[in-house]
């Protein structure tokens, strides 16, 4: 299997986990933050919604600078619009990760912003990075459902909630 089929497996088998997770978020908690440097649910949720989108970005461009494309994240309203802006950054990706775009994984991308560079790395690193961080932040979601008294799914086995996953 080459690396683009490794990418997508792993994609494939994260998006089942993480739309059982957003599921869960309630509209009504949206504002809800465990500690004043934490985000809050509605901006978590909607990162790890957007994270697969990041796929499409590091194999069609050579890089992000903020300077130029200030991070606006998307205004989802519900845990509905939530839902379905996972499902459409999710065919955003999977629709990137095929065998033509093998050939570019090795090629620089680079994450400034104006004149500091955060990073340069191979795009296939940071379709890694952005895998990583759907599960990262996956857990980081998890916790703040349980301090909302909000049942977890199982991820990569069964949770203290829900036996079979």
């Amino acid at each position: 299997m080459n690396r683009i089929g490794m990418f997508l497996k792993e994609l494939n088998e994260a998006a089942a986990t993480t739309r059982k997770m957003l599921e869960r978020v309630p509209t009504d908690k949206f504002d809800w933050q465990p500690h004043p440097k934490s985000m809050t649910v509605k901006r978590l949720a909607t990162h790890i919604a957007e994270l697969p989108s990041w796929i499409t970005m590091a194999l069609t461009t050579d890089e992000l600078d903020f300077a130029n494309n200030p991070y606006q994240p998307e205004d989802i309203k519900n845990t509905e619009e939530l839902l379905a802006y996972f499902e459409k950054s999710l065919a955003d990706g999977r629709s990137h990760l095929t065998d033509k775009y093998e050939e570019v994984l090795d090629k620089g991308w680079t994450l400034r912003n104006g004149e500091q560079v955060y990073s340069v790395e191979p795009k296939a690193d940071v379709i890694r990075m952005s895998l990583n961080q759907v599960v990262h932040h996956r857990a980081q979601l998890g916790v703040y459902l349980r301090l909302l008294n909000i049942p977890i799914p199982g991820s990569f086995g069964p949770s203290a909630d829900e036996m079979d996953f």
